[in-house]
């Protein structure tokens, strides 16, 4: 499987039930989210602009995804919504990895990360920065059910380690 395809079979409308454990709290901490991923062509006008904004030749994208979330913790209970915009940019090279690009803005100020396909059809993201590192893995159980883990280390010290179970609710269809 590579980044396309790995996209494409996570288009659709997704639930996702998040356990998250901060260490210097020293309990885990719930969450659900509805969530939304939309795969967009390497010529959609919108994979087009950002990577005029990070002066990359659109040519190379792969394809982009589009995502919207809407979701709440336990322990704040305020929505937290948003959306997202990744484009991928296969390493010549190795195409099974290459680097992702996000839109510029002042509330992430990490705006290219990198993919790594394994494999095992699993796709690991990093993001790095000055004050943050991420990584995240993301792999298919089933057609319907994407497991996903996640750690995020700040420069401070403050860390948080995630697991996510995401099950299709709609969308593209089971295969």
């Amino acid at each position: 499987m590579d980044i396309t395809e790995f996209f494409q079979q996570s288009a659709g409308k997704w639930v996702s039930q998040r356990t998250s454990h901060h260490p210097a709290f020293k309990q885990p901490e719930g969450g659900r989210s509805d969530f939304y991923i939309e795969v967009l062509s390497s010529d959609d006008p919108a994979v087009v602009q950002l990577c005029q904004e990070h002066g990359v030749d659109a040519m190379l994208a792969v394809c982009g995804v589009r995502t919207r979330w809407d979701g709440v913790m336990e322990q704040n209970k305020g929505k937290r919504a948003g959306t997202a915009l990744l484009v991928a940019i296969a390493d010549s090279a190795q195409p099974n990895q290459g680097k992702l690009l996000r839109p510029k803005s002042e509330a992430a100020p990490m705006v290219t990360g990198r993919y790594v396909m394994g494999d095992d059809d699993a796709l690991t993201l990093v993001g790095e920065s000055e004050t943050l590192y991420s990584e995240e893995r993301l792999w298919f159980a089933s057609p319907n059910l994407r497991l996903r883990t996640s750690t995020i280390k700040q420069s401070d010290g403050f860390s948080t380690a995630s697991f996510c179970s995401e099950i299709r609710m709609g969308g593209a269809p089971a295969q």
